[in-house]
């Protein structure tokens, strides 16, 4: 049975119907069709692009136009996939005009079939107005990794009964903004189920526990091809890393050894084509 793409409100029925989905995080063209090939309901173009493939410190340096350029990317492999465009630091941050414009452009440009954004009661009047504006919201609250620094790093957030209010607070205030679902990360699982048992939008977990209604983990980590560094919510299904390093140790040492090309590789040519050159 062929996979169908999931639409914006397929997701609240999901919900209703307690049926879990996933999002997988990629940013290129054949991981985003492997992904499409796969089960997966949804992909996330995550400004983490900056860390994966960029090779930053963090996200904070991302721009708007490398989101778009590796959505482009995405979105041509993946048609049968819901595709979340991540919205950069600074990018809606300044004035709810600019958000819109910039929501725009993932949508009209990287082919994005809706956005997502982070922060919490801060953000909410930017997401009122993106979604009136007629362009989908995913929010994003717990470890906001933007503002990591304001946070005190990459650390789990409510873990106090006023972290905990405020985020549930700001989840229920996100969810009447109009968001059609909200990722939670970095959030105590007890939480994350509390949150999800409250909203009537659906949660995507990260590290947020087994009840949130979708989980969302990086290609990149499921297939442990990215070690820098691995967050302890990443569940490895493959460690892929050692076999394609082998693969490049092994071409090095064949075409140092002249064993690489062989004859099936090469191209021939017409010798008496050849002897005409001279």
């Amino acid at each position: 049975m062929s996979k169908v793409k999931i639409t914006i409100p397929q997701l609240k029925e999901y919900k209703q119907d307690s049926r879990k989905f996933t999002m997988i995080t990629v940013y290129d063209y054949p991981m985003a069709l492997l992904v499409d090939r796969s089960q997966a309901e949804m992909i996330l173009v995550g400004d983490s692009l900056g860390m994966v493939v960029l090779g930053y410190e963090g996200t904070v340096p991302v721009e708007l136009n490398d989101v778009i350029y590796h959505l482009k990317a995405v979105t041509r492999a993946a048609r049968n996939t819901l595709v979340v465009g991540d919205m950069p630091f600074m990018s809606y941050n300044v004035c709810k005009e600019e958000a819109i414009r910039n929501a725009g452009r993932l949508m009209k440009e990287g082919g994005a079939d809706c956005v997502k954004i982070e922060g919490g009661l801060k953000v909410v009047d930017t997401v009122r107005a993106v979604v009136d504006a007629g362009i989908p919201v995913v929010a994003h609250i717990g470890l906001t990794p933007q503002t990591a620094s304001m946070l005190g790093g990459f650390k789990v957030q409510g873990k106090d009964p006023q972290a905990a209010k405020r985020l549930l607070e700001e989840a229920q205030m996100l969810e009447e903004a109009g968001a059609c679902a909200i990722v939670l990360e970095c959030v105590p699982a007890a939480l994350a189920s509390l949150i999800t048992e409250k909203l009537t939008i659906p949660t995507i977990g990260v590290g947020a526990g087994v009840n949130c209604d979708g989980q969302n983990l990086n290609g990149y980590d499921i297939i442990g091809i990215f070690d820098k560094f691995v967050p302890k919510f990443v569940k490895k299904y493959a460690s892929l890393a050692p076999v394609i390093l082998d693969a490049f140790n092994n071409f090095a040492e064949e075409v140092a050894n002249g064993k690489f090309p062989t004859d099936e590789h090469i191209f021939n040519m017409n010798e008496e084509i050849l002897k005409k050159i001279y």
